[in-house]
């Protein structure tokens, strides 16, 4: 049994390390081998192996660099290569895909944002492919070795099957939208939740990097969060979020895509916000809202102007999403929760409301020093799918399939 194991525990270790190598010189690089393999804790003869395949696949190059404390001849250390491996990053969103051809630095050579007609009756799967090839026709000219797609969207995903359950916007059902593009395109395809990969994109390149204890609160055309404990975001390629926004709120309000009533989404989403303000258009003539067009701009501006109908909608969805937050303080005992939200445009209103309820409902212990910032990422954009991409180089899966042509 043990000889029959050997051969796929072997093949594990080395995409383990090879991520591992990885990482350390994107983080650390230039970066000399005797330091490598300090950091790595591998031995020099391992390195050597990993980093001959890197470099032989053009992963890794070698370059000069002066040590610091030093005054002798230039060091030679390694860092990426990047330059010629591409990838595309997608995000589906309400009426559009946004299409990004970056390179593996996450660089962004070329970004296009295309329609995805919500009326269109031919499957989603083919709208979005016939985008891709679309988009690649149009760049040829720009476009190195390709290496994956990612993608990011919202609704009911299981990113570890690469499907699609539900979505807002579209009428969709266990869609499958990983394999499929996978087949056609011959190439992995990497699916997740939007709000985790923007989490991701947060603990890779923005406010919580370096942070190990983190809930990643969005609201936007969704409500969700992502958790960061330990320096790990929970769920990890399962069902890739916080599922507070189908948590239910007013049992007799609006149904929502999930098949419930009254979800958080229903309440505090960024579409369903502006209707209810809509709404409360109607019975409020006085509205600073009305004789402009409405939107979430303006409502933010209304709101700090003390526009009464403004205000408490913005009120209610802080105070709404606070007690849930207070119960996840609670359980994950986060060092800072980051909002991601147009809603920030009135952050001086929203904050307040959200870090009173949770300090009235969590545990004084877990809430005292607790402090809530804004997203760094713009989680509308394509960087998400790019964090997707770059975790999966790190954690080595990518990785070995580009090593291995």
């Amino acid at each position: 049994m043990l000889g029959e194991n050997k051969p796929g525990h072997i093949d594990q270790i080395k995409k383990v390390n090879a991520g591992v190598v990885y990482r350390l010189i994107d983080q650390h690089g230039p970066i000399s081998r005797i330091e490598l393999s300090k950091k790595a804790q591998l031995a020099p003869a391992s390195i050597t192996k990993i980093v001959r395949e890197m470099v032989d696949a053009q992963l890794v190059k070698e370059t000069e660099f002066q040590e610091m404390a030093s005054r002798g001849r230039p060091a030679t250390g390694l860092v990426l290569d990047t330059r010629n491996w591409h990838y595309l990053a997608l995000r589906i969103g309400n009426g559009e895909l946004i299409l990004a051809l970056r390179d593996l630095s996450s660089r962004c050579i070329v970004e296009e944002t295309q329609p995805l007609l919500l009326d269109d009756v031919r499957p989603l799967q083919f709208l979005i492919a016939e985008q891709i090839d679309a988009f690649f026709t149009r760049n040829q000219s720009k476009l190195e070795r390709l290496t994956a797609i990612a993608i990011t969207s919202p609704g009911m995903v299981n990113g570890s099957l690469g499907v699609i359950h539900r979505m807002p916007f579209y009428t969709v059902k266990d869609l499958a939208l990983a394999p499929f593009l996978a087949a056609r395109m011959g190439l992995p395809v990497y699916l997740a939740h939007d709000i985790y990969g923007w989490t991701l994109a947060e603990a890779l390149f923005g406010a919580a990097r370096g942070t190990r204890d983190v809930i990643h609160l969005v609201i936007d055309d969704n409500v969700g969060a992502g958790v960061i404990t330990g320096g790990r975001i929970l769920h990890r390629g399962t069902s890739s979020l916080v599922e507070i926004g189908h948590t239910q709120i007013a049992p007799q309000g609006r149904q929502c895509y999930c098949g419930n009533h009254g979800c958080l989404e229903t309440l505090a989403s960024i579409p369903h916000l502006l209707e209810r303000a809509a709404e409360g258009m109607a019975r409020d003539t006085a509205s600073a809202l009305h004789h402009q067009p409405l939107t979430i701009e303006t409502l933010c501006r209304a709101a700090l102007n003390s526009d009464p109908l403004a205000r408490s909608l913005i009120q209610e969805v802080g105070e709404s999403v606070g007690r849930l937050l207070a119960v996840m303080v609670n359980i994950f005992h986060p060092e800072k929760i980051l909002i991601g939200s147009p809603l920030n445009q009135a952050s001086s209103l929203l904050y307040p409301l959200i870090s009173r309820t949770i300090m009235q409902q969590s545990l004084p212990s877990y809430s005292a020093a607790l402090t809530l910032e804004a997203s760094q990422i713009a989680g509308r954009g394509t960087l998400p799918g790019a964090a997707l991409i770059k975790d999966a180089l790190f954690e080595g899966s990518l990785l070995i399939q580009l090593l291995q042509g």
